[in-house]
């Protein structure tokens, strides 16, 4: 007799972990499949975010900052640091311990939310009246598992190409850019995504010389245009070497460094040599081996799983959420949409709008915008108007020495509903957040212009940009 669980959840990354916290909180018997194992061999819960993605690569954008700072900036304050060096070792520690006790939190969770852990691969094997069977293998004994409900949430992994191996030593994933046991004195990248960006941005502060080959024609295309153009300047004046339009050619490895091949924007052949090689050109879905086709699924052309507006797959009481289905390759979003899951198998009617969900790019300064961009918005033949203020002009900012970028409004021209908001800033990852509640709640500029912001803070420039989309600012 197998088991029977009103959910189970195969993987428990961001969103996985999360919809099946939500879904016990519910009252349902619950059950989450994970497989992934750390070098060491031992099993973890969290998934890429918090083993190998988000979580360890903010420690170590926030170790090599310091660093930077020690070394370059502290002058600045009056304070005088001689010798500075970095210890890699210590560093890459740090994020280890960091990542353990995340991934032992999940574990206490679990435990407190009474979640079973399946240990191993989950594999669809059928269905029938009483639900859906899962078998669960690769840590001891082969079981199979009934749920009445299923969520899929096993993530993605880096898209790798052809003629580049990754051997997460000269030619590195995000897994293996997140470990390098030594700064390279070379360092080349492909892709100028987001990953890219903060990975190149972590070595080169340490020291390394980083060249970002991007085959997009235009650096940032996702971002508004204000923010890309302001980015490309600061990442320049900081030494990031960013080439768009590129095509990468062929690719030779050894055991000690990387020749990349490569046409550049204007047809030219170029050669390029580095230490290493960082590929981070996207994400694919995670769908291998999970035996879709026993309960009549399969994933599309582009390998996502198909699903409606509130993630429910073909079948019934199968979802899939988070980076195995449409949008947006973010923990948030995988987040969101777990909640979304687990109340809607409890009954409820909850909602996502896909249009407030915020982008960051943990780069110095921090790049964060939610709703459209100007160039979306102006295709779309929308009648906006939009404000800009500089943190040069904040006090905050200049007092810790992050005077950097801007905030950018957009809102539309008759009724000044919020419709994009963009920063480029230190904690711009946090200031997007009142821009987001601002337009869940269907706000116009003028609201944010009229609520008092602390001062000195670097909230300020939210409210001073919202007052200047009706050219109002009172600080410029």
């Amino acid at each position: 007799m197998s088991k029977e669980f009103d959910v189970v959840v195969i993987g428990a990354g961001p969103g996985g972990y999360i919809a099946a916290i939500r879904a016990a909180q519910l009252g349902k018997s619950v059950a989450c499949i994970e497989k992934w194992k750390n070098p060491a061999g031992a099993l973890k819960l969290g998934g890429t975010c918090l083993n190998v993605g988000c979580i360890p690569s903010k420690a170590l954008l926030a170790s090599s900052e310091e660093f930077e700072n020690a070394s370059h900036h502290l002058a600045d304050h009056g304070i005088s640091v001689n010798d500075v060096k970095i210890d890699v070792t210590k560093m890459l520690a740090r994020k280890e311990g960091i990542v353990e006790k995340m991934t032992k939190g999940i574990e206490f969770l679990f435990r407190k939310n009474k979640i079973t852990w399946l240990k191993g691969h989950g594999k669809f094997t059928g269905k029938n009246e009483a639900g859906v069977q899962i078998e669960v293998s690769g840590e001891g004994e082969t079981e199979v598992v009934t749920a009445k409900n299923v969520i899929i949430a096993t993530g993605s992994k880096a898209r790798h190409l052809p003629g580049m191996p990754v051997d997460n030593k000269i030619i590195a994933d995000n897994e293996g850019a997140l470990s390098f046991d030594t700064v390279p004195k070379k360092l080349a990248v492909i892709g100028a995504g987001v990953i890219g960006l903060e990975l190149g941005s972590v070595w080169r502060r340490l020291g390394a010389e980083v060249t970002v080959l991007e085959a997009l024609p235009e650096f940032l295309g996702a971002a508004d245009q204000a923010l890309a153009k302001e980015a490309a300047k600061l990442f320049k004046k900081q030494g990031l070497d960013i080439h768009v339009g590129v095509k990468v050619g062929e690719v030779k490895a050894t055991d000690k460094n990387v020749t990349i091949n490569y046409t550049d924007k204007d047809g030219n052949a170029q050669v390029l040599e580095a230490d290493r090689l960082i590929v981070s050109v996207g994400r694919v879905p995670n769908t291998d081996n999970l035996g879709l086709e026993a309960i009549g699924l399969k994933t599309n052309e582009r390998g996502f799983i198909d699903i409606d507006d509130h993630c429910a797959t073909a079948v019934p009481n199968v979802y899939a959420i988070g980076d195995v289905v449409r949008g947006p390759m973010l923990a948030h979003k995988a987040e969101d949409e777990g909640v979304l899951v687990a109340e809607i198998i409890d009954g409820q009617k909850p909602h996502i709008d896909y249009n407030c969900i915020p982008w960051v790019i943990y780069t110095e300064p921090e790049i964060a915008w939610v709703g459209k961009t100007e160039q979306q918005l102006k295709s779309e033949g929308r009648e906006i108007k939009t404000g800009q203020f500089p943190f040069m002009a904040n006090g905050r900012a200049l007092g810790i020495n992050k005077a950097d970028g801007f905030v950018k409004m957009i809102a539309d021209a008759k009724t000044d509903e919020l419709l994009g908001v963009h920063i480029i800033s230190a904690n711009a990852s946090d200031l997007i957040a009142e821009a987001v509640v601002a337009m869940e709640f269907k706000a116009a500029a003028e609201d944010i212009g009229r609520i008092c912001h602390p001062h000195p803070s670097l909230s300020e420039v939210m409210r001073e940009a919202a007052l200047a989309v009706d050219k109002r600012a009172l600080n410029m």
